[in-house]
């Protein structure tokens, strides 16, 4: 049962992400300010410039690039090898990060990074990974405790975030090799990519049908109602799609509209474009004024904004018991709405951390609607509708940016 865990692998690759986002974001800045002449213009507005054209031109890539692959890879996870969907996605994290050791060590310019991108792209980047680990969580839990399984998923996500970004300023400052700022940072991202890689394959076991079975006979469920899918009381208020506590539900009452689907689906998307554009442009506007932050508070930031997923965790853990699950979704929409607000009027370091902890619920709605989702999809399918949900919010998210 513990082979079956994907936590491990959502812990070891966010740790790695938070030192290799640290790492590029002031590699990038070194590298500008170095390379970088002003003419009519303050240096200032140059540097800030050419990063934002860096990041512009980097996340387009990796925005259009998984149109290539990631459906693909997410119907073959979901038709013949779940792990696919979880084991390329890191294999390309893994060879894509070495590009900025070259960048590092070998002098190489930095557009080498859009190279990185498109190789990270094409191998499903986050948008196939996050769909498979979503499908895995799934697969290993019922539908009477699927919502607060995604959302301890996201608690791990957001825990190993906030230990990777409170620990990589230091690093970055402290620890140099060769005296290029960064690369300890790198390398540590790219050994931890790698440990994530060799524990998918040989180590973690895919999830089968009867893992759900055991959970509810261990719970004094009957066999037969388990085959026949009439549940207790279940431990969750799912009351948005209809469901009641009765054993004797039809079909019917079960089954929600296409068009209650659709809005599902639309809710999803307009929210994760939301939430991520407004991540976008977050780092840029840190490490320039007025709140010109340094690579200890960048760090502290990250940490801070990983700390949602905690509040979030705890908010839908006490909440869902006795709230229904729009209320929930409409409240982690109101929290983000309210955070992002403050944060565009932000002019002092302690106003971005009031920011951040009025949105202390703002993670909530994402794993409630996939949780709500998931209770009425095929489990063949499951990885396809994330999947979906992920790469129509990064194709929007990428023609705004362009």
């Amino acid at each position: 049962m513990v082979r079956t865990w994907i936590e491990p692998v959502v812990a070891g690759a966010q740790v790695a992400s938070s030192f290799y986002d640290t790492a590029l974001l002031f590699v990038v800045k070194n590298y500008y300010n170095r390379t970088t002449t002003s003419s009519n213009t303050s240096h200032s507005i140059t540097l800030q410039k050419a990063i934002s054209n860096f990041y512009i031109i980097h996340n387009l890539i990796l925005g259009l690039t998984p149109l290539l692959s990631a459906y693909i890879l997410a119907k073959i996870g979901d038709r013949q090898r779940r792990k696919v969907t979880i084991c390329v996605p890191l294999l390309g994290y893994f060879l894509s990060r070495c590009f900025l050791l070259a960048v590092i060590f070998l002098g190489w310019p930095i557009e080498v990074m859009f190279g990185s991108a498109a190789l990270n792209g094409l191998t499903g980047w986050f948008t196939t990974y996050w769909a498979g680990v979503m499908a895995w969580a799934a697969l290993d839990s019922t539908k009477q405790r699927r919502s607060l399984k995604f959302i301890v998923i996201e608690l791990v996500y957001g825990l190993s975030g906030c230990v990777g970004s409170f620990s990589s300023g230091y690093i970055f400052v402290s620890v140099t090799i060769a005296h290029d700022p960064g690369a300890t940072l790198v390398i540590c991202s790219v050994s931890l990519y790698f440990i994530c890689l060799l524990y998918s394959i040989f180590i973690l076991k895919v999830p089968n049908n009867e893992t759900a079975v055991h959970e509810n006979l261990g719970n004094g469920t009957d066999a037969q109602d388990v085959s026949s899918g009439n549940f207790p009381e279940p431990t969750e208020r799912s009351k948005l799609l209809g469901e009641t506590n009765g054993p004797s539900v039809g079909l019917t009452a079960l089954t929600p509209s296409k068009l209650f689907i659709a809005l599902l689906f639309a809710t999803a998307i307009l929210y994760n474009i939301s939430v991520d554009g407004a991540m976008d442009v977050l780092s840029l506007f840190l490490i320039n004024e007025p709140l010109k932050f340094s690579p200890t508070y960048i760090g502290y930031a990250n940490a801070a904004g990983f700390m949602i997923f905690i509040t979030s965790f705890l908010g839908v853990f006490i909440f869902s018991r006795c709230l229904k699950d729009v209320t929930l979704i409409i409240m982690g929409i109101l929290s983000f709405c309210a955070g992002i607000f403050i944060m565009a009027s932000v002019r002092w370091t302690f106003l971005y951390f009031i920011a951040r902890a009025v949105m202390m619920f703002a993670l909530i709605p994402m794993p409630t609607i996939r949780s709500v989702l998931s209770k009425h999809i095929q489990g063949s399918s499951y990885g396809e509708y994330n999947c979906a949900i992920t790469l129509l919010t990064h194709f929007w998210l990428t023609i705004m940016e362009e």
